[in-house]
């Protein structure tokens, strides 16, 4: 008997902000509350278990008793023996917290140094709860609206403009005339550090302004959230970062140091396997504003929405810079199967629409809508058929 397919149940995270439909719809089962992130993988804050084949436990543990046998050669000479990218279904029915992510170099440092802080790994305050960084792709089920980014310097200047004087006047003004990455920065920063006077004095002129403005998207969006967090001067993040509505099967890709915020809708998003998160606000979380400062890139652009590549007929790739991920679309259709190319390593897929199934030597698993399955990159070959289309996550 060769080389066995592993049948997942992946755990759900019940964050406030999660929808209480679009997880469960998926899985083919009522709604329980409020359910934010389906994750499919072996993060050791919650791994999938492996319902088939049985008694192997959670997917952690059984990639340490054969990680060769499992991720390949490859992938452990790369990644230390460890399945290097995490798969979510991200479920938005309220906006998320404004974040960044950190590089490789900064979270080594703050791994270590909460560590040397003898900080708990569970604690709220804690930044870095891995030493890994976190690049990461989403892409839309849904319309799926998100913050990304910067703005170019032109728009900051002219959306803020309303909202300068006095407080954040000085600042603003030398970034309107310098347009540098140092001055976005003294900029930000000024903002995210306003006493408690002058940030309320900011946010009563916002709210002004937002209900005058509603026309205007990102004023639109900025009243929401005041509504919803009225003491918040992250409230005015779309004025500075890029607001876009992702159509389904469009995508970003989301470098260490790039500010953003999910503010609704259901993605895909997979991602280096890391859980560190450094916020701004939006949130009842932890907030540490001289972190985040530090690991920034202040740079002003426009987005660049991705659409995938058609690799081969039926086969869609998301191409992006990261080492440790690559997402692909596949559709089949009765009469035209997937079949995988040659050189196939470690896999992880999940069904998104019909009644497929995956075929690998005599063993056929359902892989309809909702299934996830882990396929190790000793299985030889396998053969997705039926109808439907299925997310394939693996390393590049």
């Amino acid at each position: 008997m060769g080389p066995s397919v592993f049948v997942l149940e992946n755990p759900i995270q019940d964050y406030a902000w999660g929808s209480h439909t679009a997880i469960a719809e998926l899985l083919g089962r009522p709604a329980c509350g409020p359910e934010a992130e389906l994750w499919i993988g072996a993060h050791p804050k919650a791994p999938s278990r492996i319902v088939s084949p049985p008694d192997l436990g959670t997917l952690d543990s059984a990639i340490q008793a054969d990680p060769i046998g499992l991720l390949g050669h490859d992938v452990c000479d790369r990644f230390g023996n460890e399945l290097p990218f995490l798969l979510k279904v991200l479920a938005a029915a309220e906006p998320l917290s404004i974040q960044a992510h950190p590089n490789h170099d900064q979270a080594r440092r703050g791994w270590d140094r909460e560590n040397a802080e003898g900080i708990p790994i569970d604690a709220p305050r804690r930044n870095y709860r891995d030493p890994n960084h976190k690049p990461e792709l989403v892409c839309a089920i849904s319309p799926f609206v998100a913050l990304e980014g910067f703005r170019p310097a032109d728009e900051i200047a002219r959306n803020l403009e309303p909202l300068a004087r006095p407080e954040i006047a000085a600042e603003l003004a030398r970034f309107a005339r310098e347009r540098t990455p140092l001055g976005l920065r003294a900029l930000f920063a000024r903002l995210m550090t306003l006493d408690a006077e002058e940030k309320a004095s900011v946010l009563k002129r916002t709210a002004a302004e937002a209900e005058r403005r509603r026309a205007d998207p990102a004023w639109d969006w900025v009243g929401r959230l005041l509504t919803r967090y009225p003491a918040d001067v992250s409230a005015l993040s779309p004025l500075y970062l890029n607001l876009l509505t992702l159509a389904p099967g469009e995508a970003l890709f989301l470098p260490a140091g790039e500010l953003h915020a999910y503010l609704g809708g259901t993605a895909l998003e997979v991602m280096a396997n890391s859980d560190n998160v450094l916020r701004g606000g939006l949130t009842a979380k932890h907030v540490d504003v001289p972190e985040l400062l530090s690991m920034l890139v202040f740079e002003g652009r426009s987005p660049e929405v991705l659409r995938p590549h058609q690799a081969r007929p039926g086969e869609r790739v998301y191409r992006s810079p990261a080492r440790e991920f690559e997402l692909a679309l596949l559709d089949v259709a009765a009469g035209r199967p997937f079949v995988p190319g040659p050189g196939r390593g470690v896999e992880i897929l999940l069904g998104l629409s019909g009644g497929a199934a995956l075929r690998a030597g005599d063993a056929v698993t359902p892989l309809g809508r909702g299934g996830a399955v882990f396929v190790p990159a000793s299985v030889p070959s396998y053969t997705i058929e039926g109808e439907g289309r299925v997310c394939r996550a693996s390393v590049p």
